[in-house]
């Protein structure tokens, strides 16, 4: 008995011998930066120096329209890229799971690989792609369906329709393999009971096959609204930071920009950090709340 508790004794030295250097980098690199940010907000930088203004960034963010239109510019990309991109993932699974029998393994990948490309090679390839003179523009004119070009990249309409096609494209067979995993664990008996009682396709999916893909929905909607509240990569190197005259500016990009690039005013990015924390969970618990109670 005294042997086998020394033996535990040295597991459990061992054990934390190999969990201390992790809990160091996350106390370092996590839980630092996010208690310091909490004192950051109560600061105003000054190159070097720092001033405490109290609530004041909270109050400067209310006076400051640029980040209410880039704020605006994330619901508008919530609201549009992903209820369609939720939906082709949901289709292009339900057609990979029944419709494809044969090469099904081949189009899985080819549709999942866009969300493993870097994002930067990715942004650089749509950018030289949608060029006034690009390869699309000059598809589109030599196929007669468009009598001129379009300026994808400098028109702040076009521009934010870049965006969402570029996010689109990147994001749908991420999500469409979960909904893979979720087609596959309904069982086939429900369908096979469905016809028997003369249920025809439509019907199948709209009174089985969406109830029961609740979860993975609400899954795909909340990730992807976290996702869209954080989005960054693609205005930045699609857009040239935001352009045209911020018309694809996020508010990520903003906080960014306030904290590395205009004022180096870390202090108020922080504010505006927080500002999107609290709005990412309102509404994650949002959708969760209403897809829930449906799920139940």
């Amino acid at each position: 008995m005294l042997i086998q508790n020394k033996y535990h004794r040295y597991l459990n030295r061992t054990g934390w011998l190999f969990i201390i250097p992790a809990l160091l980098f996350y106390a370092v690199f996590m839980l630092y930066p996010i208690f310091s940010s909490l004192f950051l907000v109560t600061q105003k930088w000054k190159g070097l120096t720092r001033e405490f203004v109290g609530l004041g960034n909270f109050v400067r963010m209310f006076h400051d329209m640029i980040f209410w239109k880039a704020l605006g510019h994330n619901f508008l990309f919530m609201f549009i890229q992903i209820p369609l991109m939720v939906f082709l993932a949901m289709i292009i699974a339900v057609v990979l799971n029944q419709g494809i029998r044969r090469f099904r393994g081949v189009f899985r990948t080819i549709y999942f690989l866009p969300c493993v490309t870097s994002l930067v090679a990715y942004s650089v390839l749509f950018r030289i792609l949608l060029q006034t003179n690009g390869l699309l523009n000059n598809l589109m004119i030599n196929l007669r369906i468009i009598p001129e070009s379009i300026a994808w990249l400098n028109d702040p309409f076009w521009a934010k329709m870049t965006i969402i096609i570029a996010l689109t494209w990147r994001w749908t067979g991420y999500n469409m393999v979960f909904f893979l995993v979720g087609l596959q664990n309904i069982d086939g008996e429900i369908y096979e009971a469905a016809e028997v009682d003369g249920a025809s396709k439509k019907r199948q999916f709209l009174s089985i096959t969406l109830p029961l893909l609740v979860p993975v929905i609400l899954f795909s909607l909340v990730t992807s609204t976290n996702g869209t509240m954080q989005l960054f990569d693609e205005p930045n190197i699609l857009t040239n930071e935001g352009g045209p005259a911020n018309a694809t500016m996020t508010a990520a990009l903003y906080i960014y920009r306030q904290a590395f690039v205009l004022n180096s005013d870390f202090g108020y990015a922080s504010a505006l950090s927080y500002v999107m924390v609290l709005i990412a969970g309102v509404l994650a618990f949002i959708q969760i709340k209403v897809l829930g109670d449906k799920k139940s």
